[in-house]
């Protein structure tokens, strides 16, 4: 059975009852973590609007421009479990600060960039830093936070910046790139990272006895970092190759091959990167899965809503990131009155799926989008229904995520939930833009004679493979909701502080000795 322990809500309360005490510091330690993560996000979109600008500054070919992206995904994506495993290791802080600084100095690299390597470098070497950072900074806030209600309120406001915060990124790039320069998408990032790190350093106290110390699994990293890049990349390259092309089924088969290896080492060794305990557990497990399938979707939808909204409709940057606030705004409600306000109350699969399906009710409302549709009438009640669907998913789901581990792992969960967004984001991207270019392709070749215009056609084309590709995003979102509801059969993620369970082979007593007591 597994036990639960409520964090009380002040010191006064912890001191008669003898639980651990609350960081009194704790909410100014939200908001640090918080401007860290905003810039994760922002930098995941912004530096897609300035990539025409610095492709044509550096001259860049079209062959190479897309590594600005893929150089950054690579990294970022094939190091996560490393970075989880770092910040269980080190200390969430110390890897927190570590990353922000290494991300700030890469970020202004990037800016001073004179050349395309100079460029590529820097962008791979924020994923580096990013990988420790990400999984640090969600693992520092798991720690922290462990009373229901203030748990939830915490995980809301993380919530609401890890899914809003990309849509801000397309406005904030169209303002720098139009009114500035492309140069500034990435000097941006300095005083949000110098701003978390200076106030990490001084206001966040990581609960004592947390830690891992076992020795690194050197051959664990080395497969699984090898593993995810191949898979991350393999998506990329269907993107640009097809996937019926050699390099990228060869890039598919090393993912498979290295990550079956990477898990059968992983049951045979004393201390594993990745204790399958982590992934085996139902609820977590399930979070896992459906979180990754909904991101499909949602990078999908995104990404097609960007070309529309700028290929068809003519919209500039800064009009298409106004155009997406909207959603932002709909997915801080879902997050932080609505899943906030329930999470305690219900169960998270009454969250999650619900969340899910209304998100895909949304994408079917956008199946509609044709070459002249209006705002208001197909695509604003589409975002808004996005925005609160998601909104109200992701709060129970990244709380779930890193419910119930022991300490010791909680970079290593909070890790997992970083791989499947930037799994989820690399699929969603590649397939979901293969099934659009197919559908388009398609369509032109049999309205190649039509009277309408070519230049017509062509849009009504581009529309169809977006629309096209959109039903497949309806189908994976509802694939999501019903994991959600059929794996996730936990309680309330919010409901206190769950200590290591049987799962994990340890006895009470093992458990009550890992509570973190002691800040520092």
């Amino acid at each position: 059975m597994s036990r639960t322990t409520s964090q009380p809500n002040s010191p006064e309360q912890a001191r008669t009852s003898g639980l651990p005490i609350p960081d009194p510091r704790r909410w100014k330690a939200l908001v640090f973590i918080s401007i860290a993560q905003l810039m994760v996000v922002l930098d995941a979109t912004i530096v897609n609007i300035a990539l025409p600008s610095a492709q044509h500054s550096l001259g860049i070919s079209d062959a190479n421009k897309q590594w600005v992206i893929t150089a950054y995904a690579l990294a970022f994506g094939g190091l996560l479990l490393f970075g989880g495993r770092v910040a269980d290791l080190w200390g969430r802080k110390r890897t927190f600060v570590l990353g922000l600084f290494g991300f700030a100095l890469a970020s202004a690299v990037g800016g001073a960039a004179g050349n395309q390597a100079m460029l590529l470098g820097s962008r791979a070497a924020q994923g580096l830093f990013g990988a420790l950072l990400a999984p640090a900074a969600l693992s520092l806030l798991a720690v922290t936070f462990t009373d229901a209600k203030e748990r939830a309120k915490a995980f809301g406001v993380f919530g609401a910046i890890a899914g809003g915060g990309g849509a801000v990124g397309l406005l904030l790039g169209g303002v720098l790139t139009e009114y500035l320069n492309w140069r500034w998408t990435f000097f941006a990032n300095i005083p949000f990272a110098i701003t978390a790190a200076l106030g990490a350093y001084f206001v966040i106290r990581e609960p004592e006895g947390g830690r891992n110390r076992s020795p690194l699994d050197i051959p664990g990293v080395v497969l699984s970092t090898l593993g995810l890049v191949s898979l991350v990349y393999g998506f990329t390259r269907a993107e640009t190759s097809g996937w019926s092309a050699a390099s990228t089924i060869g890039l598919f088969v090393a993912a498979v091959v290295l990550l079956g290896v990477f898990g059968l080492v992983e049951t045979r060794t004393k201390a594993p990167l990745l204790p399958l305990r982590v992934v085996s557990e139902r609820n977590r497990g399930g979070t896992y899965l459906s979180l990754g399938l909904a991101i499909i979707g949602l990078f999908g939808v995104f990404l097609f809503l960007t070309y529309y909204l700028q290929v068809v409709q003519g919209y500039s940057a800064i009009k298409t990131g106004f155009a997406f606030l909207p959603m932002v705004t709909a997915f801080v409600v879902g997050s932080t009155q609505i899943g906030t306000r329930l999470v305690t109350r219900v169960p998270a699969r009454w969250l999650m799926a619900p969340g899910f399906a209304v998100a895909a009710v949304a994408m079917l409302l956008l199946t509609r989008l044709e070459v002249g549709s209006s705002y208001p009438g197909v695509i604003l009640p589409g975002l808004v229904l996005l925005g609160l669907g998601m909104g109200t998913a992701f709060m129970p789901a990244m709380s779930l995520a890193t419910h119930g581990v022991q300490p010791r792992d909680a970079g290593v969960a909070s890790a997992m939930v970083n791989t499947s967004q930037q799994v989820g984001g690399a699929i969603g991207t590649a397939l979901l833009n293969t099934v659009a270019a197919s559908a388009t392709t398609s369509y032109l070749a049999s309205h190649a004679a039509s009277a309408g215009g070519q230049k017509l056609v062509q849009a009504q084309g581009l529309v169809h493979g977006y629309t096209h590709a959109i039903w497949w995003a309806v189908g994976i979102e509802a694939v999501a909701s019903l994991i959600a509801l059929v794996f996730i059969n936990g309680g309330r993620p919010g409901g206190g502080t769950r200590l290591a369970s049987s799962e994990d082979g340890q006895s009470a007593q093992d458990e009550a000795a890992e509570v973190p007591v002691v800040l520092h």
